[in-house]
């Protein structure tokens, strides 16, 4: 919301930093949120002095690194969606009396339900795939942090194909299926004129 609606200078960097797993390698991104995330990194520092566990090769650091790693696909649809709104919807609810909270719930979100559909499935979608953040954060620790991915991999290096043709085979559904359901929520959109 605020990126589709700021005219600060710093919407350009802070838009760089949203897109730049984009662009970074995943083991790099993997690698410097690895020393972040470590006890002795600033980020798994600070946690155990409140007292969580290590957030290095644990599913909450996973979670950490896939949300990071995923933020684009979930940042760009909706910024897109916010700007296309356009202003006239917010000050029609402006003259009406409504506060810029109320704007947003009763207008804004509303109307960008569609987006909020499709960045939460690109970005949940995106999530599972991966790879190189997740080897490099939470490693392979079978039941803990080994992902379907990471299985794949694994299953590969031992030549044990047809494991690896089940579960990859049920990701290439998984995934058409996410692509299918997002095509089918614009398009919807898209027919109704809106």
């Amino acid at each position: 919301w605020w990126l589709a609606r700021t005219r600060t200078y710093l919407k350009a960097p802070i838009e760089a930093v949203v897109a730049l797993p984009l662009v970074l390698p995943p083991t790099v991104l993997g690698f410097y949120l690895l020393i972040a995330l470590a006890p002795n990194g600033w980020l798994g520092a600070g946690w155990q002095a409140l007292g969580g566990a290590s957030l290095a090769f644990s599913f909450t650091g996973l979670v950490i690194g896939s949300v990071l790693y995923s933020m684009p696909f979930v940042v760009q649809p909706l910024q897109n969606t916010f700007e296309a709104l356009g202003a006239r919807p917010l000050e029609a609810a402006a003259t009406l009396r409504a506060s810029p909270l109320d704007r947003f719930f009763s207008v804004a979100v509303p109307l960008a339900r569609r987006g909020f559909i499709s960045a939460t499935t690109l970005g949940f979608a995106h999530t599972v795939g991966e790879f190189g953040v997740v080897l490099m954060i939470g490693g392979n620790i079978p039941g803990k942090t080994q992902v379907l991915s990471i299985a794949i991999y694994d299953h590969v290096e031992t030549l044990e194909y047809v494991q690896a043709h089940q579960l990859s085979a049920g990701l290439l559904v998984f995934s058409f299926a996410v692509l299918l359901l997002v095509a089918l929520v614009n398009r919807r959109h898209t027919g109704r004129g809106a």
